[in-house]
């Protein structure tokens, strides 16, 4: 199943990302309407032309006809939102997300939610520091990946919807992972990253570093600018898996540190060499 210009399409949250989605879909054609609790954001998005109707209440006639839902909102508020309001789904609706975590959301999702309703989730890794519906951006979708994160529940015509949304997002990779699988990635790729950003702007309180620093400073931390309610949030909900991450990234600080302690240069070269050929595998493909 693909997606076609007949169906519609509803967006629960607009955020950057669920912004950025309405933005990119609108554009190519497709009938996007929102509903966001926000009455600024609602504002925003009619007067930008990102949806054709937007509310910041939850109406029973916008969401019955959707054939696609894409929920961008937090975890704990999306599983309340299903919980609550899937009474409004349309027979053979299908729904998906952009939740940065996955193990504590899928299966309970799909357990609480109608049989006639299908939840196959997704992770767009992509964004950018400033959270809200006013920073949307359709081109961060483009030379980013896109995770589609299916179960034993979900069907093959909901997976390739899922993969043809990131397609028509303008995604440059699309990838599928366990809910288990991604959790752990997720944790080392997107969440230790921020804890490093974090940890690098709380560890020195020199007055006037914006002074002296220079890219690689602000490179390594363009991301420590966050949504702290947000962020904390998907931290404890994938606790484990980062703690985890976070112990491998100590013992290799620790060794790069035996290294300098004992004046190795080799052994220093020989760490960096494999850091910079290791890095090159990362980059972006052109699009």
């Amino acid at each position: 199943m693909k997606l076609n210009h007949d169906m519609k399409i509803l967006i629960v949250g607009l955020g950057l990302l669920g912004g950025s989605y309405a933005m990119s879909l609108t554009k190519q054609g497709y009938h996007v309407k929102a509903i966001t609790r926000s009455h600024a954001s609602v504002e925003y998005a009619l007067d930008e032309g990102l949806v054709e109707y937007a509310t910041n209440e939850v109406e029973e006639s916008v969401v019955s006809e959707a054939d696609l839902v894409v929920f961008a909102l937090y975890p704990h508020v999306f599983k309340e939102w299903v919980e609550e309001y899937q009474k409004f789904f349309k027979s053979g609706a299908i729904i998906t997300d952009v939740t940065g975590v996955k193990s504590c959301i899928v299966y309970d999702i799909q357990n609480i939610l109608r049989n006639d309703v299908e939840f196959i989730a997704a992770h767009p890794m992509a964004g950018r520091e400033r959270s809200g519906v006013q920073n949307s951006d359709d081109s961060i979708f483009r030379g980013a990946n896109y995770v589609v994160v299916p179960t034993e529940k979900n069907t093959s015509d909901a997976i390739e919807l899922c993969r043809n949304l990131g397609e028509i997002l303008g995604f440059a990779r699309i990838s599928e992972l366990s809910p288990e699988e991604h959790d752990k990635i997720i944790a080392f790729v997107s969440q230790l990253t921020h804890c490093i950003a974090i940890a690098l702007m709380t560890c020195q309180t020199t007055p006037h570093l914006e002074e002296y620093t220079g890219d690689s400073f602000r490179d390594l931390t363009r991301i420590a600018r966050l949504n702290d309610d947000m962020w904390s949030e998907l931290f404890l909900l994938n606790r484990d898996a980062l703690i985890n991450e976070m112990n491998l990234f100590e013992g290799e600080l620790d060794r790069l540190k035996s290294l300098l302690l004992a004046g190795d240069r080799e052994g220093l070269r020989e760490m960096m060499r494999y850091s910079t050929s290791r890095r090159a595998i990362f980059d972006k493909p052109e699009t």
